[in-house]
């Protein structure tokens, strides 16, 4: 009786998914809309939401997008321009810099970020923000 019954599980088993439809079919979409797509918004603030999985955590809320820093042309000093006629180099706040160079300067608002775009025999032209500057030569 053991080996017959081992016979014919397997066998109603096949027969029974032999008449199943399948799930792409029984799934399909009948009412005529299209794809919505999911959209995710991040809360400012508490009260706007907070993470289902981490109630606690505050984390959504730290990631705020960092200001842009605003410089005073007026604060960074171009004290001399070097080199040949194909390769100048110019000193910004004292570092020196060829065109294409990337670099950081000390003014006295903080750190800035610039790119050398040009450099002249009287002036020197950098990107600072993705905004371009002329900083002129300073006459001694």
């Amino acid at each position: 009786m053991k080996n017959f019954s081992c016979l014919i599980w397997p066998l109603a088993l096949s027969l029974s998914l032999a008449g199943a439809t399948p799930v792409q079919a029984q799934n399909k979409n009948t009412t005529g809309i299209g794809k919505i797509p999911s959209v995710f918004v991040l809360p400012s603030s508490v009260k706007e939401g907070r993470d289902p999985f981490f109630p606690e955590s505050t984390r959504t809320l730290e990631m705020t997008p960092a200001a842009v820093h605003t410089v005073e042309i007026t604060s960074l000093r171009v004290p001399g321009i070097t080199g040949s006629p194909g390769h100048l180099l110019a000193i910004i706040n004292n570092h020196t810099f060829a065109v294409g160079d990337e670099g950081d300067v000390l003014t006295p608002a903080g750190r800035v970020t610039l790119r050398c775009l040009e450099i002249h025999n009287d002036s020197v032209v950098v990107e600072i923000n993705g905004q371009p500057h002329r900083i002129s030569l300073e006459s001694q």
